[in-house]
């Protein structure tokens, strides 16, 4: 009886939202016709690794085989500028991202370049799933059981043999770390458990840290109701790349802003939320070339299960099937008073996913906070897109990384 109410709910939403989509594509085709008259920015179209090179960086090309299987394509810029002493930091991107959201704002804008410029060896995570984790051994992208993961397994298996073959390949014992949003996410799970890792991160530098997200004002909470069966029923049990009405259902909270049409069909800004005041808008097209990267429905899921139970903690299979993995009827969950890690947190007062209350739970439960810096009004995506980033963020990031000892 539940489920069948659920349907007949979200049918009706479905049918109220459908109306939207027509504002949404007349407003996108315009958007669309004033680009055509203009020469289109040739970086929409090029991957992480051409970004980087189009700044005269150097930039390497390296592959991570996880012990599932999945290959994951990372990218390294060497320690050939300024005159630092090659400390290595690894940058990790968050939910529907990649790695080349850390270079795609100008070169004096973009964490990725500014700690280049100070001499460190910068290397780009990328989680299996997204634009450049979609390759394994032996498991096809067409196949569900290639997409039968969610951040669980990037916390398992993807964060520490990338950590692993980092230190392999540059030759060091430690390393720190810069993660957004999901990239967070998966490290404090990681090191709550995986003492060995723990040995390996000197520093952690949390940005909007997606740890607790009962109090969410993103339109993930739209998901949070929804039998899983019904969701993927909707969305499939592949990689999440929702219909066209199924976002203009999600966009219908963002969308009474003013905020260019391309935006409200682009999934990543409906959940992360838009921030014109910080975003530069000649950007944007360079920005959604690349986004969102791609993730699987699973792990979607999961993050709607995190609003519903406000917890940390594993993926829920419901009763019977968390028996058989777990042992136990509910999911496991992580506990941050076991990350020992020295952290240091940025949150937003104004971010949709991270909202202050969550944010300053994380802190409360961490037993080595450095620093918690609250940047006023920033929302979510602003922690990697935002014009005015160096200033009240990256020239303090890099500066703690500089002075860690």
């Amino acid at each position: 009886m539940c489920t069948t109410v659920n349907v007949h709910d979200f049918n009706i939403k479905m049918r109220i939202f459908r109306g939207v989509l027509v504002l949404i594509t007349a407003v996108h085709a315009q958007w669309t016709l004033s680009c055509s008259a203009e020469r289109v920015d040739p970086e929409v179209y090029m991957n992480t690794t051409q970004l980087i090179r189009s700044k005269g960086y150097i930039c390497e090309e390296h592959q991570v085989h996880t012990r599932d299987g999945y290959i994951l394509d990372i990218q390294r810029i060497p320690p050939s500028r300024g005159t630092g002493s090659g400390k290595v930091v690894l940058l990790q991107h968050g939910l529907l991202s990649c790695s080349a959201c850390w270079v795609e704002n100008l070169v004096n804008e973009s964490l990725g370049f500014m700690l280049a410029d100070r001499g460190f060896d910068v290397w780009l995570g990328n989680s299996r799933g997204n634009t450049y984790g979609r390759k394994h051994e032996k498991l096809n992208p067409n196949e569900d059981e290639f997409w039968d993961f969610s951040w669980d397994e990037m916390a398992d298996i993807d964060i520490p043999n990338t950590i692993d073959y980092i230190l392999k390949q540059s030759g060091q014992t430690k390393i720190s770390y810069v993660g957004h949003s999901q990239g967070t996410e998966v490290l404090f799970a990681a090191l709550s458990e995986n003492e060995e890792l723990a040995d390996k991160v000197e520093l952690f530098i949390a940005l909007a840290p997606a740890v607790y997200m009962g109090h969410l004002k993103s339109p993930v909470r739209l998901l949070s109701g929804i039998p899983s069966d019904l969701a993927y029923a909707v969305l499939g049990r592949k990689d999440f790349a929702p219909e066209t009405e199924f976002i203009t259902w999600l966009a219908a909270d963002v969308c009474g802003k003013e905020i260019p049409g391309i935006l409200c069909e682009n999934v990543l800004f409906i959940l992360g939320g838009y921030d014109y005041k910080e975003m530069n808008a000649s950007r944007i097209p360079v920005y959604v070339g690349q986004h969102p990267a791609g993730t699987s429905v699973k792990n979607i899921l999961h993050y709607a299960q995190a609003v519903q139970s406000d917890k940390f903690q594993r993926f829920d299979y419901g009763p019977k099937m968390n028996m058989e993995k777990y042992n136990q009827t509910t999911p496991p969950e992580f506990y941050l008073k076991n990350v020992k890690t020295p952290t240091v947190v940025y949150s937003g007062t104004a971010d949709w996913l991270v909202v202050p209350e969550d944010a300053n739970r994380t802190v409360s439960e961490l037993p080595n906070v450095v620093e918690h810096i609250v940047i006023d009004g920033w929302e979510h995506l602003d922690f990697i897109w935002a014009l005015h980033a160096p200033s009240k963020c990256y020239n303090h990031v890099v500066e703690l990384l500089e002075n860690n000892k």
